[in-house]
């Protein structure tokens, strides 16, 4: 019996798949993720063995768990592209074309530059068809109503990245019969594609009649469309990019985080190359944390804000809210490359208090009040942190915009003395910069919980772009 599972990762929207054959009990995963036991107990559910190990290409936002799950199964082998791919370590070489065979089924390699020069794709096929793919697995070359972007490697890169990414879409993808379904490599969320939908597969011919991506009449329109139209590339991918290709250290577990006391986790802090990170809600935070921590609340999408915010070689002290997150809060932060922990704070800010330790607050600030002090202060820098698409979809009226991936430099030549309130979606990425900005100094910086939903919610004045045009 066929089987066909599809393993979301929350926070980076990555998408990994199982592939078996209960009869001949092989199986194979595309594209595994760093904290590999989904795939090992999958396996065994269906009663099948791990022994093939695709990458679809060098990743840029996740760390890969091709190594990892390998060793962790003992009967795979790693399968990569064999076209310039930069690869550093040990595995089969996978070239255009190339066959697989499973039993029941049959993967077909084919080559599909653009998002990267090496990428694959795998045609799924019945055995007693093997001349007709029924489903693709596109990695990151086709979305869900968006195309993998071809800006990751570079300026000197993308021209001729982009090139190859149209002839993938016109010359191989839409070449494919409508009922294709696609098993693309992320979902909504992930900045590997702009504006990928909701939905996690979709087919051939659905996206030849509705994806933006297959619609241009020439290159010279593709090309402006996928590059000077382009969202902004997360500042941490290239680095990814470099750890997946040397090879991701083996994870046969997580790695121990100690716990520590108030006084030696105090004493960590104040160490060269440690980041606090306060994983609590941003009300929590706002209410009392220790001075210096950034905010970087407990949910899915910590993964790439951890990733966004701090370097691979930055060592992390955490504080949680019951030591019983600390396994998935662990999970979020190891899936971007990050494993250094210092330790964690035993006993939460519960025992920093008792021990009499120094805190600090943050002000969060409400919709109705901030709507007050903008037309009552102006002094009061207001500060939207959301994406440039949000932005152009419409700001508070006399925003200032600080894309929150791209603060960590942008907020250098800010006058630290002057009064801000930061806004996003909700308030959870304008409570990781309103933080990161009191962690580099500034002392007047305000949280909007609710922020534009809140705002929307109470029918303020809305500014956009053009407006400002006229």
């Amino acid at each position: 019996m066929f089987i066909l599972e599809s393993i979301l990762t929350d926070g980076i929207a990555q998408l990994s798949y199982l592939v078996g054959d209960t009869d001949s009990g092989n199986a194979a995963v595309i594209d595994p993720r760093t904290d590999v036991e989904v795939y090992e107990s999958l396996a065994r559910k269906h009663g099948v063995a791990i022994t093939h190990v695709f990458e679809t290409h060098i990743h840029a936002d996740f760390v890969s768990g091709s190594r990892s799950l390998a060793e962790r199964v003992g009967t795979a082998k790693i399968y990569l592209s064999d076209v310039q791919s930069n690869y550093q370590f040990e595995a089969e070489p996978v070239s255009d074309n190339q066959v697989f065979d499973f039993g029941a089924f049959r993967l077909i390699a084919r080559h599909t530059p653009g998002h990267t020069p090496e990428h694959l794709s795998f045609e799924l096929c019945e055995s007693d068809n093997a001349n007709t793919p029924w489903a693709v697995f596109t990695g990151d070359s086709l979305f869900v109503g968006s195309a993998g972007r071809p800006d990751l490697l570079g300026a000197e890169e993308t021209e001729g990245l982009a090139k190859q990414l149209y002839e993938t879409l016109y010359e191989y993808f839409l070449k494919l019969e409508d009922f294709v379904t696609i098993y693309p490599g992320h979902g909504a969320g992930s900045a590997c594609g702009a504006n990928i939908g909701d939905r996690l597969i979709s087919t051939i011919g659905y996206e030849r009649r509705h994806n933006t991506f297959l619609k241009f009449p020439n290159f010279d329109a593709f090309r402006t469309f996928v590059v000077d139209d382009a969202p902004p590339a997360p500042w941490h991918y290239p680095r990814l990019k470099k750890l997946n290709a040397a090879g991701p250290e083996v994870m046969d577990r997580l790695p121990t985080i100690p716990a520590l006391p108030p006084y030696a986790f105090r004493r960590s802090a104040r160490e060269p190359g440690v980041t606090v990170i306060d994983t609590r809600s941003m009300l929590a935070f706002g209410g009392g944390h220790i001075p210096g921590a950034i905010n970087i609340g407990n949910r899915p999408e910590m993964s790439a804000w951890v990733g966004q915010m701090l370097d691979l070689d930055e060592r992390m002290l955490l504080i949680v809210d019951q030591a019983s997150d600390i396994e998935s809060i662990e999970r979020l932060i190891v899936r971007t490359g990050h494993s250094n922990f210092a330790g964690y704070l035993c006993g939460g800010m519960k025992a920093w208090e008792m021990a009499g330790l120094p805190l600090e607050t943050l002000p969060q600030i409400s919709v109705e009040e901030m709507q007050v002090r903008r037309l009552a202060d102006p002094t009061l820098n207001i500060l939207d942190v959301r994406s440039p698409d949000e932005w152009n979809g419409g700001h508070i009226p006399g925003a200032e915009h600080y894309f929150i991936a791209e603060m960590r430099d942008r907020i250098t030549g800010l006058d630290k003395d002057a009064r801000y309130a930061a806004y996003c979606a909700s308030g959870y990425r304008a409570s990781i910069a309103s933080s990161l900005m009191r962690s580099r100094g500034f002392k007047n910086v305000a949280n909007v919980p609710g922020s534009w939903s809140a705002w929307m919610a109470q029918d303020c004045e809305v500014e956009k772009p053009e407006e400002l045009d006229a």
